[in-house]
């Protein structure tokens, strides 16, 4: 992936340990915000956070000075991929007489309280809309490499383009019918229920963001696609699952099955239209 072709995002806010905040974060986040686990509502993130599909990430040691080098082309990797969500969305949003709110994305080091409550590593990237920003441990995709066998930059930016299609739902109004339910505390979880079609729109919208940058940069190299559909198929919840315990439980589905999150971002890419991610009306996920 020549990631190096986009333009880099000024909207990257980096509190990673020993570093200084590369931009501040407009909202504040004091005793008021009621604290909130990833489980809860109101929170989306790439991969399943139920107790027993959380991947078991090994206890490491803080970022050294000696990776200063690979740490910063993190952060340029970041910045560009951000910077061409940003892009690509601008477009699409425009092309419907609406603008795009640029969300930020905050890099975190181990552990964070969002707006959304408290994170870790563990938990996985994620959205928070109450304020609005996309929130990532970078230690999250060395662990992708090495216990999930994920490699690759476009394996990456699709994790990022998931959580920045949440961001899109929220302000186009996509994913109304999980904000209702979740208003009305009703049940969400489960196969085909509406958290489900949420995160599978998600992963949608990702591949609409795919479609336009790879049109406009050309980008891609051989083997992007599959790393992205690779992620997709072990972030499935039947994956985790049967990784973790060797037993699937559909009633507790979060995220998706690994051929329904392969098949809805490969409708995106194929697309790139907004109107081809409405998995809320579909009957066959």
């Amino acid at each position: 992936m020549l990631w190096n072709r986009a333009r880099r995002s000024d909207n990257v806010n980096d509190t990673r340990e020993g570093k200084d905040a590369r931009k501040t974060t407009e909202k504040m986040i004091g005793s008021t915000v009621a604290v909130a686990t990833l489980a809860g509502a109101g929170l989306y993130s790439t991969v399943s956070t139920t107790p027993d599909d959380v991947p078991t990430l090994p206890d490491t040691p803080p970022h050294q000075s000696a990776a200063r080098v690979a740490e910063d082309s993190q952060l340029m990797f970041i910045q560009s991929v951000l910077g061409d969500t940003e892009d690509t969305w601008k477009q699409l949003f425009a092309q419907t007489g609406r603008q795009y709110p640029e969300p930020t994305l905050t890099l975190f080091s181990e552990r964070v309280t969002s707006a959304c409550g408290f994170a870790n590593t563990a938990s996985g990237p994620f959205y928070c809309p109450t304020n609005r920003q996309v929130y990532l441990d970078l230690e999250f995709f060395r662990v992708m490499a090495q216990q999930f066998s994920v490699i690759g930059d476009f394996a990456q930016s699709y994790i990022i383009a998931h959580e920045i299609g949440h961001h899109v739902q929220l302000e186009l109004g996509l994913s109304a019918p999980l904000e209702k339910a979740l208003t009305h505390r009703q049940p969400v979880t489960g196969d085909g229920g509406l958290e489900v079609r949420a995160e599978l729109q998600a992963d949608c919208l990702a591949g609409v963001w795919a479609h336009h940058a790879q049109k406009r940069l050309l980008w891609l190299e051989a083997g992007d696609i599959d790393a992205a559909l690779q992620a997709a198929t072990v972030f499935g919840d039947d994956q985790l699952q049967h990784a973790k315990t060797n037993v699937i439980r559909p009633e507790t589905f979060s995220h998706g099955t690994s051929a329904q999150r392969v098949t809805w971002f490969s409708a995106g890419f194929a697309a790139g239209r907004i109107d081809a991610c409405d998995t809320f009306a579909a009957t066959q996920l």
